[in-house]
């Protein structure tokens, strides 16, 4: 499935990390434990599912890469409480809102929430992000494919598009470094075998 930005199908995936497998107690990590984690997830998903088509065709993003970041980022709404995720009990305060955890730190991404936690709206603010990061990996990087760039772009969701370096490296800051690697095979596990496209 071709989508504005590249073919999420083509993208390499070396799935999760140990440290990400661990959250299910999985005790294998890569592909596989990312496609385990993703069917874990599937249930909660597909309340959402049309919701994410609707989304993924606006945008031009696989419907398949949003799944796969709202079960990475909240485990389809399982992680969070009241829709905000990621306490800093530094600043007493959660970091991230909604299915998609869209960065509200005033010391991070500073984006104010739209929507509620599990809305469309919510998942258009998000999908803009996401394909605002893409756009900037592609200017960062001309002469990456387009799927290294989408790749890249998924890592920058993660941790903004400064802290992306190179392709091989591209995970190297990210959350378990592993995110855009799990993500993509997460995404590539629903288009396979759930059809999220």
């Amino acid at each position: 499935m071709e989508t504005r930005y590249g073919d999420i199908r083509r993208v390499a995936a070396g799935g999760a990390s140990k440290e990400t497998a661990k959250q299910d107690n999985l005790t294998y990590s890569g592909e596989r434990a990312s496609c385990t984690m993703a069917e874990t997830d599937l249930g909660r998903m597909e309340k959402y599912r049309s919701m994410i088509a609707t989304v993924g065709k606006k945008y031009g993003i696989a419907p398949g890469l949003i799944a796969a970041i709202i079960s990475r980022e909240s485990r389809a709404g399982n992680a969070l409480k009241d829709g905000w995720g990621d306490y800093d009990r530094g600043r007493g305060a959660y970091n991230a809102w909604g299915l998609m955890q869209v960065d509200v730190n005033p010391n991070g991404g500073r984006r104010t929430a739209r929507g509620g936690w599990d809305s469309e709206e919510h998942l258009c603010q998000a999908t803009e992000i996401l394909v605002g990061f893409i756009k900037r990996i592609r200017d960062k990087f001309p002469n990456w494919s387009a799927e290294w760039q989408l790749k890249g772009g998924i890592a920058a969701y993660n941790i903004g598009d400064r802290k992306v370096h190179s392709y091989g490296e591209v995970d190297e800051n990210t959350t378990g470094g592993d995110y855009s690697n799990d993500v993509v095979a997460r995404a590539q596990w629903y288009i396979k075998i759930k059809n999220y496209y």
